[in-house]
């Protein structure tokens, strides 16, 4: 048999958790056809991978994708990691389904200006983004702050009954148009005041799918265990499966409490679906919120429409050139975008090193200053925190972006080297594996990433993009609850 693409000689890790081992792959129409000795073979295409790992492609279950994969489908920051699929929709803020009125309330802001968002139903998008044709595999989510958005005049109240209703017939057909679920930012302004009652009637449309319920927690300062269980409790309201958005102890009074976290999240994974996923740095990044402003840990400020120059400054130093006190510069920048160095890089890493944790980037591609996970996230588990730190083995790390992510969203025939799969994969040197953008300089390309196949096509080669785009756009498939049955 004649295939399309053989790779041979590589170490495989099958994202399956397991040591990876010598092999050939071989490609056609797409899929992984064999693996194996597959020495007597021959394609259009062969590659020697020269003893490089060859993994599947990582998914990134936390992104702000939503309208960047439509306006530049390269998707550059992703592709060069490694990143095959990206889940939009995430904290409450997604594309679709939105109809707005004037220009975006925050954080819905972080997917762009009012003229983004042209999709006032899920299909609309799906079908956008399938005639884009971005270089990645897209699954969507459906926000609440969206939702609300559409319905509310006001977005500091909770919802009324009627407008329940209406945003859980949005919800409903988006379901019907294969988003994986619900998510939430309920730590924002724009959906704080929303009860948890509200949230449940809502989540209850996820039953019928078997669809996940993926949330920014209430607050991820002190009451982050009160908020935990609050995200839990909406979960078993609807027999749907939980992610906690970006798991942290965010706030310096809060440093050290992952402890407690993970022993929350692993009670609840005992009668309940649930997972996590977090970002492998001690700093986030989002809106400026009046809330975090403080004294306490470093503030930089990303993006400020009122003052563009100050972009890549810290909050501090601005304060003392204007001479006026921290909160009342914070006022004076908004709207504006900031990282936090709000976390302890212990309990960084021991919510990385756990389990039920997956990886995410959370990054912000309209931030014109964004941090640098953006470009980073994935060869920084890969190098800095697997290989220069141990903190887990490498097949470990590559489980965490593939196969654990593609069974928690139900993304069929993904996330690990499997005859009859779809040949999403990526090929790198474990020696040379890194990120290379940081704080300072936060867009620029991982080294070592020698190869990226989506959906059997190659689009990434020895570290420059070639302009294939096969990705497609990934609908719910089946209940989702099912791929939390194992850690």
């Amino acid at each position: 048999m004649q295939y399309h693409t053989l790779i041979r000689n590589a170490l495989l890790i099958d994202g399956s958790n397991r040591p990876g081992y010598p092999a050939d792959v071989a490609i056609k129409n797409g899929r992984i056809e064999r693996i194996g000795d597959l020495h007597d073979a021959s394609a259009d295409e062969e590659i020697d991978a020269a003893g490089k790992v060859l993994a599947p492609g990582f998914i990134d279950v936390h992104t702000h994708d939503d309208t960047v994969v439509i306006r530049q489908p390269q998707m550059l920051p992703k592709l060069s990691q490694g990143v095959t699929t990206v889940i939009v929709g995430n904290c409450g803020i997604s594309a679709s389904p939105v109809s707005l009125r004037g220009e975006p309330p925050d954080p819905m802001n972080l997917l762009g200006t009012f003229a983004a968002f042209v999709y006032p139903r899920f299909c609309d998008y799906r079908a956008a983004v399938e005639a884009a044709s971005p270089t990645l595999n897209v699954a969507a989510l459906v926000g609440h702050t969206a939702l609300r958005s559409n319905h509310l005049d006001d977005l500091f109240r909770s919802a009324t009954p009627d407008e329940i209703t209406a945003m859980r017939e949005q919800l409903r057909e988006s379901l019907e148009a294969g988003a994986l679920g619900l998510s939430t930012g309920l730590a924002y302004a724009s959906a704080f005041s929303a009860s948890t009652d509200e949230v449940q009637q809502l989540a209850e449309e996820l039953t019928a799918f078997g669809a996940v319920y993926t949330t920014h927690l209430r607050s991820e300062f002190e009451p982050v265990l009160e908020a935990m269980d609050e995200a839990f409790q909406i979960g078993r309201h609807a027999q749907s499966p939980v992610i906690i958005s970006h798991l942290k102890c965010a706030g310096a009074g809060n440093w050290g409490r992952s402890p407690q976290l993970l022993e929350s999240l692993e009670r609840a994974a005992k009668t309940h679906p649930v997972g996590c996923d977090c970002y492998p740095y001690a700093a986030s990044s989002s809106t400026l919120d009046l809330k975090q402003v403080t004294d306490a840990f470093r503030i930089t400020i990303t993006w400020s429409t009122p003052h563009p120059e100050v972009g890549g400054r810290d909050l501090l130093d601005i304060a003392a050139e204007w001479d006026v006190p921290l909160l009342e510069a914070a006022r004076r920048l908004q709207p504006a975008g900031a990282v936090y160095y709000g976390m302890d890089e212990a309990d960084v890493r021991r919510i990385l090193t756990h389990p039920l944790s997956m990886i995410g980037s959370d990054g912000l591609p309209e931030d014109p200053f964004p941090h640098p996970r953006l470009w980073g996230a994935f060869p920084r588990v890969l190098g800095h925190f697997s290989r220069d730190l141990g903190l887990f083995p490498l097949h470990t790390a590559v489980h965490k972006m593939t196969g654990l992510s593609a069974a928690r969203f139900g993304l069929k025939q993904r996330g690990e080297i499997r005859e009859g799969h779809w040949a999403d994969l990526v090929l790198f040197d474990p020696a040379r594996v890194r990120d290379v953008a940081d704080f300072n300089d936060p867009q620029r390309a991982a080294e070592g990433i020698d190869g990226v196949w989506v959906n059997g096509v190659r689009s990434y080669v020895e570290g420059r993009a070639n302009g294939a785009r096969a990705g497609r756009f990934l609908a719910r498939e089946g209940n989702l609850s099912s791929g939390f049955a194992s850690v």
